[in-house]
């Protein structure tokens, strides 16, 4: 099972005193949040989602892969420089590794970019009891459970691995076009085998995808590059 790049989740949450800033004020920061980001993203992928209206907890998240730690630290040192991340925190973060699956034969080593419209990330911990069956009757378990989620082509998984990286041992993440397919697809593993030896799989996270500039501009509905246009 060969090693691939290091992924970093990053969930944003703002002070909300930070939108009664003037309007200049608050593009400003955003466009400093950008140069961060832009800087991070030649020679390295960089997505981001907008959770606006999503959750409580968090508005925007950021996906950073890179070869190395080094690179991921350097990101979040540049990223905290920015006016608007003086305004925000981070509330939920998860780091893991690409790694080729002992169960499937996906590869899974390298960067691959979210697709889908909507993606959805949690953290996700098996039991003791897991890891002390026999690898045999963990494959077969497995492989059920793979099988289930074959059943519906339109969710894309992109499963990372966390174990002495992070508190969770997996960061599992999907992608599609249709929240109510995924849906189905958590329902229908709720009743294999391998969930009876899951201990956690939240916070949950519904993350929509957009360009960075709009996901910024979701935080205050305005744009970042020019003056609102005048109602009509």
């Amino acid at each position: 099972m060969s090693a691939g790049h290091f992924v970093k989740y990053t969930f944003i949450a703002l002070d909300p005193a930070w939108r009664r800033l003037d309007a200049e004020q608050r593009r400003l920061h955003k466009r400093e949040l950008m140069a961060a980001c832009e800087d991070f993203a030649d020679g390295h992928l960089l997505q981001a989602f907008s959770l606006v209206g999503m959750r409580g907890d968090a508005e925007l998240m950021l996906l950073a892969e890179a070869e190395n730690l080094e690179r991921i630290h350097e990101f979040h040192v540049v990223l905290a420089q920015s006016g608007l991340m003086k305004w925000a925190r981070i509330s939920h973060s998860f780091l893991g590794m690409r790694k080729g699956s002992e169960y499937s034969e996906d590869e899974r080593t390298v960067p691959r970019a979210f697709r889908g419209r909507y993606v959805f990330v949690y953290p996700f911990v098996k039991s003791r009891e897991w890891y002390a069956l026999p690898a045999d009757e963990r494959w077969r378990i497995m492989q059920a459970h793979i099988a289930v989620g074959r059943e519906y082509p339109g969710v894309d998984n992109h499963t990372a691995y966390s174990f002495g990286l992070d508190d969770q041992e997996f960061v599992v993440a999907f992608d599609t076009d249709d929240p109510a397919t995924f849906l189905d697809l958590v329902q229908r593993l709720r009743t294999t085998e391998a969930s009876r030896y899951t201990v956690r799989d939240t916070p949950s996270f519904t993350c929509i995808a957009m360009s960075l500039e709009r996901a910024l501009g979701a935080l205050d509905g305005e744009p970042i590059g020019a003056e609102a246009l005048p109602a009509v």
